[in-house]
């Protein structure tokens, strides 16, 4: 049989599970799937290198589904190919039985790809449409960094491709000269509830791409040799050449008339469709293939031998000992975002796993500490402006076993919301870090302050991921201390922490004896009358105003709450010490430590009175910290004030 032959006999078998599988559904994406079959065929059968028995293997070439709806003809074909699914022992191989499965509870084949639920073939979690390049750049980018002759194929949507981030990606692939990675754009004409834009379609999408300096072969994606051929010269590109990208026009419902046009969309066959377009198919057999049997003309390659991973060589030194090595140890306070420069310089040096990412801010993040050593320099990634690339690519990244400490302002990743969430969906191991975080940044204004996020964030650590850890770990530490140890602790971690740091310098608290644990909280003053529950710079707020409440007869424990989530029942007992009385300080918008510590009394049931001080409205400039918590009402005095007010007590 020949090869054209061979892979027109395949993917027509592949296409009849992937109507079969989807009407048994009652759901899913069978036409777009279809305008995948042969590339798909190509790709799995032929040209990529990759162990179906061992789909993780650190060396196979990797397959990233942008177009995640589409995912049925994967299935097809990795049933067919009896690939493993499942986690550690329980692996087993997937049947030709089990598409019937598809989208079902227990399953392992969801509606669109995510890993985490027993399908290791894919690297992260896809559906929301626009990310998947980011992710398969950073597989590409680890694949250099380890020296790993592996190569990306990313499947991409017309229609997806007016995302702004599938650009973004490309400029990062232009940037970091990714020629291992192959941008395969599906060209099948239309999106959701319509055609597609001109703007996206194959000779404007081609022109795009070699507009950006790519290499772009244009091809018909159902002819079986001119895909081989244009994976070929992909395959074939020497280690000097620039990146390359492939336009493929495409029939969405390949092979049935029935299923052409709009239409379409999220839309499966009834049973009594199902005969009419398989005798479609069975007409594109005689056409176009003489026999089912296609195993000898398509075989896939093996992945090459991996190499031995490089191991951590040492511990992170302490604090005091790094500030003496930078000639700082006369310092008496510093900013937590110059604390996590330090932290990151310390742990690259003795962790190779540690790669840094920022978006055009590291002077201001001080990730440019990591940055500048000519030891790690090759593990920064600059991603500029494009955050939502950012926080992608660290999913690709963390999918070949690094660990991306991604930062920026605190603010910004405000942008990149859906992309930390697929992020969690997919496992993956990210520590973002907010700088100027909250409104102690005071002179450059609202547009720069991150106020929001912790409201976003805390939704995650309320919630278990695929670990049964809390899907996210939120961390605010209130001194330099603190946020280097922290920064420590999140690396050893396996699983997604979120870090706000601060602009301004604030005075130590802490020692190189303290010892900072996910989910903890540090007891900075012991009283009787009131616990005051603080975190960031508003303990500092909090420690100024214990004096004056002292003397106004009110003594007041002080807790730094530096983690969510954070353990209940500690809590609930320093607040029962203290009559019950609880006053929460932060310096950002309310649904956030404040509502978390009211959801730990709710929870509790008990006998508790509850005042949380937080940013109650939009804020302007100011040009000093202190100003800008006056402007706020969360000064020392005004929470002297308040505390004066729930205690019923006359104020000094």
């Amino acid at each position: 049989m020949s090869f054209s032959a061979a892979v027109h006999a395949k993917t027509i078998q592949l296409c009849e599970l992937t109507l079969d599988m989807t009407t048994a559904a009652g759901s899913g994406h069978p036409t777009s799937a279809l305008s995948l079959a042969h590339i798909t065929t190509v790709l799995m059968y032929h040209t990529m290198r990759w162990s179906p028995e061992h789909p993780d293997y650190p060396t196979n070439d990797r397959l990233v589904l942008s177009e995640g709806h589409a995912v049925p003809i994967i299935y097809a074909a990795y049933a067919d190919l009896q690939g493993a699914i499942g986690e550690g022992d329980q692996r087993r191989a997937l049947g030709i039985d089990d598409l019937q499965t598809l989208r079902a509870a227990d399953s392992p084949l969801e509606g669109h790809p995510n890993p985490r639920e027993g399908f290791p073939f894919f690297d992260a979690a896809t559906g929301s449409l626009g990310q998947g390049l980011s992710v398969a750049a950073g597989l590409a980018q680890a694949a250099k960094l380890d020296g790993i002759d592996r190569r990306i194929y990313c499947l991409i949507g017309d229609g997806e491709s007016r995302e702004g981030q599938i650009w973004e990606a490309v400029d990062f692939i232009i940037d970091f000269k990714l020629n291992n990675v192959l941008p395969i754009f599906n060209c099948n004409g239309f999106s959701q509830s319509e055609r597609v834009s001109d703007q996206q379609s194959p000779e404007t999408l081609a022109k795009k791409l070699e507009a950006y300096g790519m290499t772009v072969l244009s091809i018909d994606g159902h002819d079986p040799e001119a895909i081989a051929k244009a994976f070929s010269a992909f395959t074939a590109l020497d280690a000097d050449a620039g990146p390359m990208a492939i336009v493929a026009e495409t029939t969405k419902g390949w092979g049935s008339p029935t299923l052409h046009g709009h239409g379409w969309h999220g839309k499966t066959l009834k049973p009594e469709q199902i005969a009419r377009v398989k005798e479609d198919l069975a007409a594109k057999r005689v056409e176009l293939a003489t026999s089912l049997s296609a195993e000898e003309s398509l075989v896939i390659q093996p992945p090459c031998e991996a190499p031995q991973p490089a191991e951590p060589s040492g511990e992170m030194p302490d604090f005091s000992e790094t500030l003496a090595t930078a000639d700082m140890a006369h310092l008496r306070s510093m900013a937590t975002r110059k604390a996590y420069g330090l932290a990151l310089r310390a742990l690259g040096r003795v962790n190779p796993h540690l790669v840094v990412l920022d978006a055009d801010t590291k002077n201001s993040t001080f990730a440019e500490t990591f940055a500048k050593d000519p030891e790690l320099a090759s593990r920064y990634m600059e991603c500029r402006i494009a955050e939502q690339n950012m926080i992608s690519t660290a999913a690709g990244l963390a999918a070949a076993g690094k660990i991306p400490f991604v930062s920026s302002f605190a603010k910004f990743f405000g942008r990149t919301y859906d992309q930390i969430e697929m992020a969690i969906y997919s496992g993956a191991n990210i520590k973002v870090v907010g700088s100027h975080a909250g409104i102690s940044l005071a002179a450059d204004g609202p547009s720069q302050m991150g106020l929001s996020d912790i409201a976003f964030f805390r939704a995650f650590t309320t919630m278990k991921d695929h670990r049964g850890n809390p899907g996210c770990y939120l961390l605010q530490p209130s001194d330099a201390f603190a946020a280097y140890a922290l920064t420590g602790v999140m690396a050893e971690y396996e699983g997604f922490c979120y870090m706000r740091t601060l602009r301004p310098d604030v005075e130590f608290l802490y020692s190189d004896s303290t010892v900072f644990n996910l989910g903890g909280m540090e007891v900075l003053n012991e009283g009787r009358d009131l616990l005051l529950v603080a975190s960031g710079y508003m303990v500092h707020e909090a420690n100024r105003a214990l004096d004056a409440l002292d003397r106004a007869g009110i003594t007041a424990t002080l807790v730094d709450l530096y983690s969510l989530p954070f353990d209940a029942e500690q809590l609930l007992d320093l607040a029962q010490e203290n009559n019950g009385m609880i006053m929460t300080l932060e310096d950002n918008y309310g649904g956030s430590f404040g509502s978390a510590v009211a959801d730990a009394l709710t929870e509790d049931g008990g006998s508790f009175t509850l005042k949380q001080m937080f940013v109650p409205r939009i804020p302007k400039s100011a040009l000093t910290p202190d100003e800008m918590m006056t402007l706020a009402g969360l000064s020392s005095t005004d929470i002297v004030r308040e505390a004066c007010e729930l205690l019923q007590v006359a104020a000094v």
